[in-house]
């Protein structure tokens, strides 16, 4: 999967690549994450790419022409499934946007900032928005690297066990059941003891348990998808 990302401040996306799961995923030539300033297609020499917005307002709006230049000249190199906008009046991310969306093959992703981009641009290139929660970031680089990462982890081949990610939270819309390792006996707090029985029909029948009570405790709105 290629993922290229355009930002006014790309060197904010530099570290979460860069370790960890997600440069498993590159090491393993399964996910490569490009990334892109936006001030190379700038209207002028100042590496201008934003400007007042009509009607007047605090806050400066992302132009049209730089993105669309980039875009443009991206898609030229490659035909992508998704061109993604991260913005906070967008639809709030979840898990099954992460498996719908890693199955793709190429995504672009534009990172806002200031008061956002010119409408126009979301109107005619923008096929896909994404929220990830309702709150206010200083630009859609954070927010990128969440989505990407969410994305990247459950690409087959990226998890050493990939059976790992399908008992995630919020896979079957159940909240993950508590987890155990050892001691067995800490402090005099014990692991329950059906995880020690070697039953696994009955731990599994244990988890489900617990994944429903958490889920009804924590995120009661949840359950409403099993009715």
């Amino acid at each position: 999967m290629l993922i290229d990302i355009v930002s006014v401040a790309p060197e904010l996306l530099d570290s979460p690549f860069a370790h960890s799961i997600m440069k498993r995923a590159h090491d393993k030539g399964l996910l490569q994450v490009r990334t892109h300033n936006l001030r190379n297609w700038a209207i002028n020499k100042h590496g201008q790419v934003d400007d007042y917005q009509y009607g007047g307002g605090a806050g400066m709006v992302m132009l049209c022409e730089p993105l669309a230049n980039m875009i443009e000249h991206l898609q030229k190199e490659h035909t992508y499934d998704e061109i993604i906008y991260m913005t906070p009046d967008g639809p709030t991310f979840n898990q099954s946007m992460a498996n719908q969306l890693s199955l793709k093959n190429n995504l672009l992703i534009i990172c806002g900032h200031y008061k956002g981009i010119d409408q126009r641009i979301r109107d005619h290139y923008i096929t896909c928005e994404i929220s990830i929660g309702d709150y206010v970031l200083s630009g859609g680089e954070l927010a990128a690297a969440v989505v990407v990462d969410a994305i990247g982890r459950i690409i087959p081949g990226v998890l050493n066990d990939e059976t790992s990610a399908l008992t995630d939270s919020f896979q079957d819309n159940l909240l993950a059941p508590p987890v155990y390792t050892r001691p067995a006996d800490f402090k005099g707090w014990k692991v329950p003891d059906i995880l020690l029985q070697g039953d696994p029909k009955k731990v599994e029948a244990w988890r489900l348990e617990q994944s429903m009570e958490r889920t009804k405790t924590r995120r009661p709105d949840l359950l409403k998808k099993w009715d």
